[in-house]
């Protein structure tokens, strides 16, 4: 059974046992899975990728379908879902589970879609598709965060913040986020802030430097930080951007679990990478396995942390990160 995905906000979430949410806006579907779904399950939320599940689909029955003592419900979130997984899903619909909800996330699906046709046909199965927000909801978002700031803005800079998004809101989410951290100390800001802070600035070199950084080219990074005079205010925009960066690799590493190219993964990504970053981006998926990632965007965290709490030090607090990250590694986690 298909739905729009503005009409899901109204349907029961126990309404079936299975749901497929599909399609480009990344954003709209974290959204609404966190706010629909994970407020309801909490801790009887469960998270797979697809990959893994048909590597071992006897251990994810045994896992899913086993209740320990004190669970009455449970959430599956499976990932990167396809048409590999169809037979799964067919067999989980035949045993007729009462307690268990899943919930399948995918990308593009096309119409000759054997997933997507399922879940469409049948009226016990919910199908929503996803597709880029349009202008209105993406200026909502924006512009409703400035309000609750209650900091006045310019329809350029609303304008500018709505075109970086490339019609997902979780771009636009990210771009937000650096923002306010920017604005912690402060009761306005500029068209020339957002340039900067969105790294669309001519004159701007942090995502240059945090690319070199995560490619462990010591010589290009010490370069960058030597013919820039950086300062405290900048921190916190450079560690949001290695985060930003840290998340990127975290998701080509996942869709590599797939066996796909990185030539393809990378094509497909948003936001999309330009032709001249794309063997930077190489050479930093050589340097972070999927575990070493995972503990960069710890460290990147806990860094963004003492940024905020030491402000008239943040800009050493960088370096002395940015400075250990960019060295070389020997061995690979």
């Amino acid at each position: 059974m298909i739905f729009k995905s503005i009409e899901f906000k109204k349907i029961e979430v126990k309404k079936s046992n299975f749901y497929l949410f599909y399609g480009e806006n990344e954003g709209l579907k974290k959204e609404l899975v966190n706010n629909n779904f994970k407020k309801i399950f909490k801790k009887n939320t469960y998270n797979y990728e697809e990959s893994l599940i048909l590597q071992n689909q006897k251990n994810f029955f045994d896992e899913i379908l086993t209740r320990s003592f004190f669970e009455t419900e449970k959430l599956i979130i499976i990932s990167e879902a396809s048409n590999k997984i169809i037979n799964i899903i067919e067999e989980l619909i035949e045993k007729k589970i009462q307690d268990i909800y899943i919930i399948l996330l995918a990308n593009k699906l096309d119409k000759k879609s054997k997933l997507r046709s399922l879940f469409e046909k049948d009226k016990k199965l919910i199908c929503v598709p996803f597709y880029s927000d349009n202008y209105q909801s993406l200026f909502y978002i924006a512009d409703n965060f400035f309000k609750k700031k209650n900091i006045p803005v310019s329809q350029e800079i609303l304008n500018t913040l709505i075109n970086r998004a490339n019609g997902d809101r979780q771009n636009l989410q990210n771009e937000i986020n650096k923002i306010e951290s920017f604005l912690i100390n402060k009761k306005k800001i500029v068209l020339e802030d957002i340039l900067r802070l969105t790294n669309m600035s001519e004159n701007n070199n942090f995502s240059e430097l945090v690319d070199y950084c995560l490619a462990k080219n010591e010589k290009k990074l010490l370069s960058i930080i030597n013919e820039n005079h950086f300062s405290s205010e900048d921190a916190i925009i450079i560690i949001r951007t290695f985060l930003s960066k840290a998340k990127r690799l975290s998701k080509i590493n996942n869709e590599m679990k797939s066996k796909k190219n990185i030539d393809e993964i990378m094509t497909f990504l948003k936001p999309p990478i330009f032709w001249k970053d794309k063997d930077l981006v190489k050479q930093q998926i050589r340097n972070y396995s999927a575990k070493r990632t995972e503990l960069l965007i710890k460290s990147i965290n806990k860094t963004e942390l003492e940024i905020k709490k030491n402000y008239n030090n943040s800009l050493n607090i960088l370096l002395d990160f940015m400075l250990n990250e960019g060295k070389q590694i020997n061995n690979k986690i």
